[in-house]
């Protein structure tokens, strides 16, 4: 519990420091990991965890590598969505992670959600319609009218911030199977690697800038690698050798609290939540905690 404290503590720090950098998505995901991997490496040479890599079967680096491209997947999609879209709306949409992984839980890992679960799953769509509503003109009237023109800018970040729940959701699942049988340093550096080499080639493959970062994104950048990054993911990693994939996920709630709060309060944002954003982002995290319930 007090770990998990930790990485909500963490994570909460994740939207504001993104929304204060001026580097492109993809380029803060990439610094983000890379430097995280240095320390990750440290703690893996210190302690010899990487001898653990030599009885895991080819089907377990896959899962790993699947993993670190969902993460990465992850970090681009809500990275992206902040600059379309609030960092209340971003961070409430793509807390819907809980929700998601009681439905691959059904598939996937045998625990199909009860009755109370779906109510809850139906609660937090709602709820997201409600906050994705605050970003249109016309409010839900005007979904219809944004989907046949092609979408407002706002709402384009609404849904990369959904498809960040969606990829979040994977990563959390395939680490809950992996964890139970993997050491926490030997497990982040698969994952984290192969997250870092997807949006490396990626950056490079769209032409984004990685190198020549002036000193305050790098300054950036490791803030969210020691924070949202090491202290945030890696105490999540750490908590799914021990608790369900639900337990563990939902640390994430008190993460649109603890953003918008910071968001609020940081000069460089300054950014007050609206009462339609507040009423959705409410209904968002009721839902989901309804669902999440074991």
């Amino acid at each position: 519990m007090l770990v998990l404290a930790a990485a909500l503590v963490g994570i909460s720090f994740a939207a504001p420091l993104v929304r204060l950098s001026a580097a492109d998505p993809l380029v803060i995901a990439t610094w983000r990991l890379g430097f995280s991997l240095i320390i990750v490496a440290i703690a893996l040479a210190i302690g010899g965890g990487w001898r653990e890599w030599r009885r895991l079967a080819v089907r377990d680096f896959a899962f790993a590598a699947g993993a670190g491209v969902l993460l990465s997947l992850h970090f681009w999609a809500f990275n992206a969505s902040l600059r379309y879209t609030s960092v209340a709306a971003s961070v409430a949409l793509v807390n819907l992670q809980p929700v998601i992984i009681a439905a691959a839980s059904a598939w996937w890992l045998q625990e199909p959600p009860s009755r109370r679960q779906w109510i809850g799953v139906a609660i937090a769509v709602c709820g997201a319609m409600v906050v994705a509503s605050a970003d249109l003109p016309g409010g839900l009237s005007g979904f219809a009218s944004a989907f046949s023109t092609g979408g407002s800018t706002a709402l384009f970040g609404d849904l990369l911030a959904l498809l960040g729940a969606i990829t979040a959701a994977g990563y959390y699942v395939i680490g809950r199977r992996l964890r139970q049988g993997l050491g926490l340093w030997p497990y982040v550096a698969l994952v984290y690697g192969a997250a870092f080499c997807t949006c490396l080639l990626l950056a490079l493959a769209t032409g984004r800038p990685v190198g020549g970062q002036p000193p305050r994104e790098l300054a950036i950048f490791a803030g969210l690698a020691l924070g949202p990054m090491l202290l945030g993911h890696t105490g999540m990693n750490w908590a799914l050798g021990h608790l369900p994939a639900f337990v563990v996920n939902l640390t994430t709630l008190g993460e649109p609290i603890g953003a918008t709060l910071l968001a609020a309060l940081l000069p460089g944002i300054a950014e007050v939540p609206g009462p339609i954003t507040l009423v959705g982002g409410a209904l968002v995290l009721g839902g989901v905690l309804r669902a999440a319930r074991r």
